[in-house]
């Protein structure tokens, strides 16, 4: 399994300016930041893969978020976060994402989150809208639905 997100492809990659509060005394990026670069990550990732969403009616919303830190940052290096939808479930997907240097490609930081769809009306989770998984699923070029790992065919 480890091999696997190992070989994970990502389509989504957004260049990072690093600002001058991202930097502690150390000289390096505090490891809480990094938490708002897949922030960011995923705010764009979905606003370019699924541009028509009201996002004032629904929401996504983190369960679980989990890094690892493999390398330091430091305030001269030039970055990037790098994001891919893993897995959709019904009501839930999977997010893999990662922080490079754009000079070397060395991953310095990567983790994954599981996110849940919100119907920020009616204050419940909601099932994944068709059209929102059909646009995944064709952004990443593979079928991600759970259970269906197969190739595209929408």
């Amino acid at each position: 399994m480890e091999e696997e997100k190992e070989l994970q492809v990502y389509h989504h990659t957004m260049p990072i300016q690093l600002r001058w509060n991202d930097v502690d005394r150390f000289g390096h990026v505090n490891n809480e930041v990094y938490f708002s670069f897949y922030d960011l990550g995923k705010s764009q990732y979905f606003a370019h893969v699924c541009p028509h969403v009201n996002w004032r009616d629904y929401g996504i919303v983190a369960v679980h978020v989990q890094a690892d830190f493999l390398s330091q940052i430091y305030e001269t290096d030039h970055i990037a976060v790098q994001t891919a939808v893993t897995e959709i479930g019904n009501k839930s997907f999977h997010l893999a994402q990662r922080v490079i240097d754009l000079n070397t490609g060395e991953v310095k930081c990567k983790g994954t989150s599981v996110m849940v769809t919100y119907d920020l009306i009616n204050h419940e989770s909601m099932p994944l809208k068709q059209e929102w998984i059909e646009a995944i699923c064709r952004y990443e070029g593979k079928d991600v639905r759970r259970n269906q790992r197969k190739p595209l065919q929408l």
